[in-house]
């Protein structure tokens, strides 16, 4: 019995990791913001929407990457005064380096005067997209 002790906490343990890991990919979080940081049309290289921007950090191979580009264009189209930026993070590694992003895809939430409200590390789901969208205006 002894002998299996350590096999089971392993198991448990990963498990636990396991379910930790699945809830938090796509989850939005708004304390991840880089204070006094502000994104803008120059920066960005499109102009910025009127209430909020969500800036799409993705790379060439990533799979998750297209899915959530896929959501978030078809989430603006009936957004007038939301807009959606896809940019590579290869070739922009100095603004992944400043913004922390540490992961393809992630999505920056911003209002509409360039701060970052919001972060989604992962493809978020609709209703987060949603709620965060509400809780800037």
């Amino acid at each position: 019995m002894k002998t299996y002790l350590p096999l089971a906490i392993v198991i448990a343990l990963s498990t636990a990791y396991g379910f930790w890991w699945k809830a938090n990919q796509g989850a939005i979080r708004t304390k991840k913001a880089v204070p006094g940081h502000r994104l803008n049309a120059q920066i960005l290289g499109e102009a910025l929407g009127a209430r909020a921007t969500m800036v799409q950090f993705s790379s060439a191979f990533c799979t998750p990457c297209r899915a959530t580009h896929s959501l978030l264009a078809q989430m603006v189209e009936s957004m007038s005064d939301v807009k959606h930026i896809q940019v590579d993070a290869e070739s922009h590694l100095e603004l992944v380096r400043e913004l922390d992003i540490r992961s393809t895809p992630t999505t920056l939430f911003i209002n509409s005067q360039g701060i970052e409200v919001g972060r989604a590390a992962g493809t978020p789901k609709r209703e987060q997209v949603l709620v965060a969208l509400a809780a800037i205006g």
